[in-house]
């Protein structure tokens, strides 16, 4: 019986906290909450929650993991109509059709010049500004607001809002009710503009299929804040990770620095048992919840070779779980991977002499976030 480790080793931030080394695939866990349940610490241990219709992602049958955690309809209650990753089938299978159309891989595909033009616009405003830089702010950050706001219909000119607030709900002792009724008041009334007039873009659509404002306004934050967030956030880390081990991009690297980094690292997803159910040996009992640690689900030394190195030839990194897995598997995986892999290549090719503007050590972490980050990278170049 332990709390989750996350105190990372700070010679090797970058690493799974140590405490989480050497524990069985199905570890006794006690939640933030006090409530006993489970962590799963191995890719088939994993791959069994998420896969298991008889484990319901439903908020109000979980127990967190960790405090920051926090669910914004809060401890026990439901998420409200809209919020598709805290539900089960049938309800989620009903959003999921209504997305699924909207994030088709000819879709994400005919947005890659636009990618490359906003990587490209912001590369040049870098070089223009002169070295260093701070590639968080510089271009980490704009590059998936900018594309999550033209695919949903979310004016730009309101970013700082909407990414101030959507640090609140992902932030340590953040005001999460208060952010998110900020962003859901914000989203409500873009939603009524766009059912008087519609336009193309996701929002307008979403309309034509929901007749609740309420409804339709929190299926657009989830979108708009993991749209942006967790992107961010694995742009600018994947960038520290690869200058601090001397390594440039290479196609495909964006899978590897996917299982390597896994961001989504304080026991998220997690599932609650809807009846017993026997994972990896141990039973489950119901109503119990198990947690997944990421970080080492996606360094399982049962499922990946040298899983601590970070080798962006590796074969089989695209086996990793940081898109999840089953029915709730991330509807916008496509998008994050295009955004990475020509957010990456762009700037390794712009700069190829790209290095860090202070010792890796000085870079803010934020570990202790729901996403794993940075909160500023200094770089320089030549």
């Amino acid at each position: 019986m332990r709390k989750l480790p996350v105190e990372r080793d700070p010679r090797r931030p970058l690493d799974p906290p140590p405490a989480l080394r050497g524990l069985p695939p199905m570890a006794r866990l006690e939640m933030a909450d006090g409530h006993l349940g489970w962590l799963a610490t191995t890719l088939d241990a994993a791959r069994t929650v998420l896969g298991d219709p008889r484990f319901s992602a439903r908020q109000e049958l979980k127990h967190p993991a960790v405090q920051s955690s926090a669910a914004v309809a809060g401890p026990g209650r439901p998420a409200p109509p809209g919020f598709f990753a805290t539900t089960d089938p049938p309800e989620h299978t009903r959003y999921r059709r209504l997305l699924t159309g909207q994030f088709t891989l000819r879709r994400m595909r005919l947005l890659e010049p636009r990618i490359e033009r906003i990587a490209a616009d912001h590369l040049d405003a870098m070089a223009a500004a002169g070295p260093p830089a701070d590639l968080v702010t510089a271009y980490a950050l704009p590059i998936p607001s900018m594309v999550i706001c033209e695919l949903l219909g979310v004016p730009y000119a309101d970013h700082a809002f909407f990414q101030e607030r959507s640090q609140e709900l992902v932030s340590p002792g953040g005001d999460v009710a208060g952010a998110s009724a900020d962003l859901h008041a914000y989203l409500a009334d873009l939603v009524r503009r766009r059912r008087a007039e519609p336009g193309d873009d996701l929002i307008s659509g979403l309309t034509g299929e929901l007749t609740d404002d309420a409804e339709t306004a929190n299926v657009a934050m989830i979108l708009l804040v993991a749209g942006h967030e967790t992107t961010a956030n694995m742009l600018a880390l994947g960038v520290l990770a690869l200058l601090t081990a001397g390594l440039a991009y290479e196609e495909g690297t964006e899978e590897e620095l996917l299982r390597w980094l896994s961001i989504l690292h304080l026991g998220a997803p997690s599932r609650a048992a809807l009846e017993d159910v026997e994972v990896a040996g141990v039973r489950v009992a119901k109503g119990e919840t198990v947690a997944l640690s990421l970080p080492m689900v996606n360094r399982d030394p049962a499922a990946f070779a040298a899983p601590d190195t970070l080798d962006p030839a590796r074969p089989d990194a695209r086996r990793h779980l940081a898109f999840g897995h089953g029915v709730h598997q991330c509807l916008g995986q496509q998008l994050a991977r295009n955004e990475l892999r020509i957010g990456y290549r762009a700037l390794f090719e712009r700069f190829p002499t790209l290095r860090l503007a202070v010792p890796a050590a000085e870079v803010p972490l934020r570990q202790d976030a729901t996403v794993f980050g940075v909160g500023r990278l200094p770089v320089t170049w030549d």
